[in-house]
């Protein structure tokens, strides 16, 4: 059984630092890769930054040179360190994996980013 559990999130001022962390079980992330998503009431979820099986990285435009994604594969846990917040950094976050066989995704359950002005 797959699961996926994020924790870090919480209440930061503009400017400041916080670190996610998503540990896996039952799936790979060194096999499989992730990635971090956001979501903001409304809106459909978006991806922030991934990590592929090869250690590849990807981000978007927007967290560019403040967020960095990396993952520690002998715990098999995933981290987005974001930097230099901004209140549009502002959502629940959340990690995501798909099992490279079988197709299926699999979501964690999210934790909430809150970035005063």
């Amino acid at each position: 059984q797959v699961q996926l559990v994020e924790s870090g999130g919480g209440l930061v001022q503009a400017g400041g630092s916080l670190r996610l962390s998503c540990a896996a079980s039952g799936i790979t992330f060194r096999i499989n890769g992730m990635g971090w998503y956001r979501q903001v009431p409304g809106a459909q979820r978006e991806l922030v930054a991934a990590i592929s099986g090869g250690g590849i990285t990807n981000y978007a435009d927007s967290v560019k040179g403040r967020f960095t994604i990396s993952r520690d594969s002998a715990k098999n846990i995933a981290y987005l360190q974001m930097n230099s917040l901004k209140p549009e950094d502002t959502a629940v976050y959340y990690c995501n994996t798909r099992d490279l066989r079988s197709r299926s995704g699999y979501w964690g359950q999210g934790t909430q980013v809150t970035v005063s002005s």
